[in-house]
């Protein structure tokens, strides 16, 4: 499926989180949220994130900006991964691979040298409306959260 650009609705959906309760994007209707989309929990690439918007948290409370972590791993991966790295934010489970396809992440990827099927890093930020006002086509895991902070807080109050 196609990637959805800036200015679009965000596609709803909904997914388990970390405690195996059920999410849908049009919960967070009235705030802002970060959809994060990435591969595996509990790998370098994917720690470096979810630790980076831990790490800046204070950050996106102050601007009223939800989290939404998505990837195919399964809620028990995701309690681990959580739990682990005292996570704050909620991490949905897409193990069907469902919202990955909605969103156009899923593909083909080379990774330790090999060509295999994945998750890209991939992240939207979604309007109070509903609407995606940011498209995180590069993610650089060690940035990505100082770059959406830099962002949100460019954008203001909508």
């Amino acid at each position: 499926m196609e990637r959805p650009a800036e200015g679009d609705p965000a596609p709803d959906f909904t997914l388990p989180d970390q405690h195996g309760r059920e999410h849908a994007l049009s919960d967070y209707r009235g705030q802002w949220v970060l959809l994060y989309f990435y591969p595996k929990d509990d790998t370098p690439g994917c720690t470096k994130e979810a630790c980076g918007i831990r790490d800046h948290w204070e950050h996106f409370e102050d601007l009223d900006t939800g989290v939404l972590g998505v990837s195919p791993d399964s809620v028990a991966s995701h309690r681990e991964f959580a739990e682990k790295y005292d996570l704050p934010f909620t991490l949905l489970a897409d193990a069907g691979k469902k919202v990955v396809n909605q969103y156009g992440v899923w593909g083909t990827a080379v990774v330790d040298g090999r060509e295999m099927e994945t998750t890209h890093r991939v992240s939207f930020l979604v309007d109070p409306d509903g609407e995606i006002a940011r498209v995180y086509d590069e993610v650089d895991p060690e940035a990505h959260a100082t770059e959406v902070i830099t962002d949100r807080a460019e954008l203001g109050v909508v």
